[in-house]
């Protein structure tokens, strides 16, 4: 491609970049500290921008490069794994990304059956928030969560979602909730990533009142949902992300299913062409035939 800089450049700046260091890149590469300061001096060049700051206590990424990294480390990574894939003769790779939470708590619980039906795929999963960018390679499907708004993607919602009032049987007990208007005198725990947040909830079920505070704040359902089993207050969270803390009793819906907020929140998502890859058709076949069941 035009305009693309050379691959050994590239590898320099993301080893300095990691280590902080261009000794401790030289060293993993096997190289000199000066034929990676030349490696990542032809990179600036090529750039036309400083990529790192350097003084006497070392070396520190510019706001450039810090953005540049950003862009790029998801493409070397691609480029390593498909590299290590052709040389262990691995034809059917697929790489999954997903929001963290429904990666832990619902995802792999369920990926053992997968594995069984489709032992010939080779299956690589990632979480984080930020989802994939498909342009550099990241990701055959990524499993987003939020409102969606993904133009020139397939878009595929998974299930839906009720998000109520969670707390542990024994807070539950201890607080004796009957009435909506308890909660405000309640510690809530809030989830800062959550598409529905407590003021929406309180407003379909007691509208004249909202909470104006929060126990806890947590940037992931997993961590909220965590302090509610811990008697930390009240989450308001997906049942179905709840799933396996409902089953085991750690949770209980604080006034059943009756006040729920009902949403899509959860999508598989990708390009089209990735479509026609036989890993992402076998998938997306699965998660679908997962997320219909009634679990």
């Amino acid at each position: 491609m035009a305009g693309l800089p050379p691959v050994a450049n590239l590898l320099a700046f993301e080893a300095v970049a990691r280590r902080r260091s261009f000794a401790l890149a030289a060293a993993e590469l096997h190289l000199t500290a000066s034929a990676i300061s030349h490696q990542v001096a032809r990179l600036e060049s090529h750039l036309g921008v400083r990529l790192f700051e350097r003084n006497a206590q070392g070396v520190r990424l510019s706001t450039a490069g810090e953005n540049y990294l950003t862009r790029i480390a998801g493409a070397l990574s691609a480029i390593a794994a498909a590299t290590d894939d052709l040389r262990q003769g691995v034809s059917n790779s697929l790489y999954v990304h997903s929001a963290p939470s429904i990666a832990s708590l619902w995802l792999m619980p369920r990926l053992r059956g997968f594995a069984d039906a489709h032992p010939d795929i080779s299956l690589n999963l990632s979480a984080a928030h930020t989802p994939s960018d498909f342009a550099l390679g990241q990701a055959d499907i990524d499993i987003r969560y939020g409102i969606p708004q993904w133009p020139d993607l397939v878009v595929e919602p998974l299930f839906v979602e009720h998000i109520v009032p969670l707390a542990s049987p024994a807070f539950i007990r201890e607080h004796r909730i009957k009435r909506v208007e308890q909660l405000l005198e309640l510690p809530l725990i809030q989830s800062n990533v959550s598409i529905v947040q407590w003021p929406d909830w309180f407003a379909a079920h007691s509208p004249k009142r909202s909470p104006d505070r929060f126990a806890v704040r947590f940037d992931r359902a997993q961590m909220a949902l965590d302090a509610a089993t811990q008697g930390l207050g009240v989450a308001l969270e997906s049942a179905t992300i709840a799933g396996g803390h409902l089953a085991e009793g750690k949770l209980r819906p604080v006034f059943g299913m009756e006040k729920a907020i009902k949403v899509k929140a959860h999508f598989a998502v990708y390009p089209a062409r990735h479509a026609k890859r036989k890993p992402v058709e076998a998938f997306l076949a699965w998660l679908h035939a997962e997320s219909a069941k009634k679990v």
